[in-house]
């Protein structure tokens, strides 16, 4: 823990931005793979398919992209140090089958970090699609795996990174937004609620962590070492379903309301409709993301359906002492502290 443990004034720089700073510059955040490079990423699935290994007991050794991997620094780049975005346009999901988008995807993400656990199986690559659940109908049940909206959180580790392999029918756009902006706007507009958002709240685990532990401690906004990191997830309130966690007060309620509001102003948020061999990364620490509900195709094999990873990075930045124990961000902080991206 640092001596400043409030952020009380706005930041400014690249972190804090608003829609109408990206919109329609694509060119800004957006690469589209080369015919080459595309080949270059096929080639190294070929190569790793061939050895007959699992993807996940690969190394960033075994999937040789040396031209890819100036793209994927330059993304670095922009996660931590720029607006906390980028994507990569043109991935050729479409010319392979289930097992080989995996291999590719898994072999980007080494190069981008280290992937860490999602869930309490220790799963390290998810399927985001809809399984016919509802979120509600048990403790367990997580939006991702569901077409429900999804209203603006952030995920694990340093960063997600999302490849889009299939559209829904309709609707589905992910909508990006500064967590900076909106802290500097709960700061503008009610001071004393941008306290409360820096004090602690309970969170409701999902039945996700290792211990057992039903509900875990930690602020939504956390400035350390001259950076605010943020985390925020619709798990605060179905905390509340818990008798043993404290009522949320008058303000903490008020200052949820205020960053809900603010996160959806318009102007506020950056909308991406991803396509078929997009790949979406963002900060986890300076962006919040949110999902529209979507309507699938009928037909199974035209459902949508997105791969994840949440990805510990190299040389990020430093994290607040309230990360390492918790759910979404414990691996990260252990890796950092101790130094191992193996």
């Amino acid at each position: 823990m640092t001596d400043d443990v409030f952020l009380t004034h706005p930041l400014e720089g690249p972190s804090a931005w608003r829609a109408a700073d990206y919109q329609g510059r694509e060119g800004d955040w957006v690469v589209a793979l080369t015919p080459e490079l595309a080949n270059e990423l096929k080639s190294a699935v070929i190569a790793f398919e061939a050895t007959g290994m699992a993807f996940e007991s690969m190394d960033k050794a075994d999937f040789a992209l040396p031209g890819l991997s100036t793209l994927v620094q330059g993304a670095l780049r922009e996660l931590e140090g720029g607006p906390g975005f980028a994507m990569m346009r043109g991935i050729p999901v479409q010319g392979w089958n289930e097992h080989q988008r995996r291999i590719a995807f898994w072999g980007l993400g080494l190069h981008l970090g280290y992937p860490e656990a999602q869930d309490g199986e220790r799963r390290r690559l998810h399927d985001v699609r809809d399984t016919g659940m509802r979120f509600g109908e048990n403790r367990t049940v997580r939006y991702f795996q569901t077409k429900q909206e999804i209203i603006f959180h952030n995920d694990g580790a340093d960063m997600f990174a999302l490849l889009c392999v299939r559209g829904a029918r309709q609707g589905g756009a992910t909508c990006v937004v500064s967590a900076t902006t909106v802290f500097n706007e709960v700061l503008r507009r009610r001071p004393d609620l941008a306290m409360v958002l820096q004090e602690d709240f309970h969170w409701d685990t999902r039945g996700q962590r290792l211990d057992g532990a039903k509900v875990q401690v930690m602020p939504i906004y956390m400035w350390h070492e001259g950076y605010l990191s943020a985390n925020c997830k619709p798990y605060i309130r179905t905390a509340q379903d818990f008798p043993e966690v404290p009522r949320l007060t008058t303000a903490q309620i008020e200052a949820l309301e205020l960053l809900e509001k603010i996160t959806n102003e318009s102007g506020m948020a950056l909308s991406v409709d991803l396509a078929p061999g997009d790949l979406l990364m963002a900060n986890n620490h300076a962006t919040f993301h949110a999902r529209a509900a979507f309507e699938d195709h009928d037909d199974p094999a035209k459902k949508r359906h997105l791969l994840r990873l949440w990805l510990t990075v190299p040389g990020g930045r430093p994290l607040p002492l309230q990360y390492e124990n918790s759910r979404e961000f414990g691996e990260t902080y252990a890796r950092r502290i101790h130094g191992k991206m193996q």
